[in-house]
């Protein structure tokens, strides 16, 4: 139990740094943010409690496909606010059509045998 508390707040702590740092430098924490930090600790937290490299290389794969989609957030939300969409609901929308462009991806690399 312990452990996971310790995973917990490592990870939190790190999203909490990288909001405090996004109020100074919207760069940098672009910059930290950018930078898979959850992937990696998944995959970290992943080996730590399996050992099994097969299954780290497995999700491994399956986050650089999963990737793609998720990119449309980014794409999809700056766009409604700045067409005037208030936060509250491009956030939302923008959410929708991630998971939509998720289910998409996967339907998609299943037909062509692709597996996540």
């Amino acid at each position: 139990m312990l452990y996971l508390v310790i995973k917990g707040l490592i990870t939190a702590i790190l999203v909490v740094a990288i909001s405090e740092i996004s109020k100074r430098s919207t760069l940098i924490g672009g910059i930290l943010a950018s930078i898979p930090l959850t992937s990696v600790l998944a995959l970290i937290w992943l080996y730590i409690d399996k050992g099994d490299a097969e299954q780290v290389s497995r999700l491994s794969v399956s986050i650089f496909w999963l990737v793609i989609p998720s990119l449309s957030l980014f794409i999809i939300l700056p766009v409604l606010m700045r067409k005037g969409l208030h936060f509250g609901a491009a956030l939302p929308i923008g959410l929708v059509v991630m998971v939509g462009l998720y289910l998409a991806t996967i339907w998609t690399l299943g037909r062509i045998g692709v597996s996540l």
